[in-house]
């Protein structure tokens, strides 16, 4: 049986067979969204541009989360969110 490769051991501009979320691949950021709870509106608009699928709506905690471990630091939610609730932050080592 073969082993499926984590994305560290996929050969460089290989194309990968499964989708990001397949992948925890949030530690090759250089950047991780923080959100403000007080300025948050939930208004999604993060949850449908997240082009990893990292951030997620929970309706039954009505709440947002973002998964760290998917989020690639690209910054699309911080600079598409109308309340300017999301920043990008550098990690602390």
């Amino acid at each position: 049986m073969s082993k499926d490769k984590t994305w560290k051991e996929l050969p460089i501009a290989a194309v990968s067979q499964k989708s990001s979320t397949s992948f925890m691949t949030g530690d090759w950021k250089t950047y991780m969204a923080e959100r403000d709870l007080e300025k948050c509106t939930l208004c999604l608009t993060c949850v449908m541009l997240c082009p990893e699928g990292a951030i997620h709506y929970r309706p039954e905690h009505g709440r947002i989360d973002i998964d760290l471990g998917f989020c690639k630091g690209c910054g699309i939610c911080a600079n598409e969110c109308p309340a300017k609730a999301i920043t990008m932050k550098i990690p602390e080592e």
